[in-house]
């Protein structure tokens, strides 16, 4: 006799890992991609990878990017997350292939919405964002690439041409199991009101951010 478990009385065990769940045209301003999107049954989250053209094997142009509602959706200057987004998406249409994986469940360096949002108040305050998340016993950066190199893999890529300036995603992801064959800079012009977040994702999280030398007159 069976009940929801598969089995009466004795539950069926626990999927791992990630699941593709479906596959839909998404035309947008930047172009037509195909959004596919998986369930990561380790953290249960939704997972979203938006595919353009043929991506290919081998040296994909692909993007991680880190879950922001401030940025992405609000068009924050706290940081240059709305910018970077629109920039890669822009990118891999350029390219004519490519793969941007939006990271849910990244949202403040993993430390969610609410945190974010008392973290950037200790900021207005004076605290750097490596300060803020100590002084509320949050990591300093709490995201996981595990699910993005899995999503990776699904999708068939051995290796990327990865849009970042953080070297913890390049090594976050060869850890896992996907080869990075190039690291693609990704900067955007600062702005009066992120320009010390900036600055302390270069000297203290080691982000590689030499653009922001020709602003150096900023306090």
């Amino acid at each position: 006799m069976t009940d929801k478990f598969g089995v009466l009385g004795k539950k069926s065990p626990q999927r791992t890992g990630v699941e593709r769940v479906v596959n839909a045209p998404l035309p947008t301003v930047y172009g037509k991609f195909q959004a596919i999107g998986y369930l990561d049954h380790d953290r249960g989250d939704e997972q979203v990878a938006l595919v353009y053209g043929e991506p290919g094997s081998e040296n994909v142009l692909t993007r991680l990017h880190s879950e922001c509602l401030t940025g992405d959706a609000f068009g924050s200057q706290h940081c240059e997350c709305g910018d970077q987004l629109e920039s890669a998406l822009r990118a891999v249409v350029a390219e004519g292939r490519g793969i941007v994986v939006y990271l849910r469940g990244h949202e403040g360096r993993g430390i969610g919405l609410l945190g974010k949002l008392r973290a950037m108040a200790l900021q207005a305050e004076g605290l750097d964002t490596v300060e803020a998340n100590v002084a509320l016993g949050f990591p300093v950066d709490a995201r996981d690439y595990k699910v993005a190199a899995d999503m990776l893999r699904d999708m068939g890529v051995r290796s990327v041409r990865l849009m970042s300036n953080n070297p913890r995603k390049r090594e976050a992801l060869v850890e896992n199991g996907i080869q990075v064959a190039e690291e693609v800079p990704l900067l955007i012009e600062p702005c009066e009101n992120n320009i010390t977040y900036l600055r302390t994702k270069r000297e203290r999280l080691d982000h590689r951010l030499p653009h922001l030398d020709a602003v150096a007159h900023w306090s």
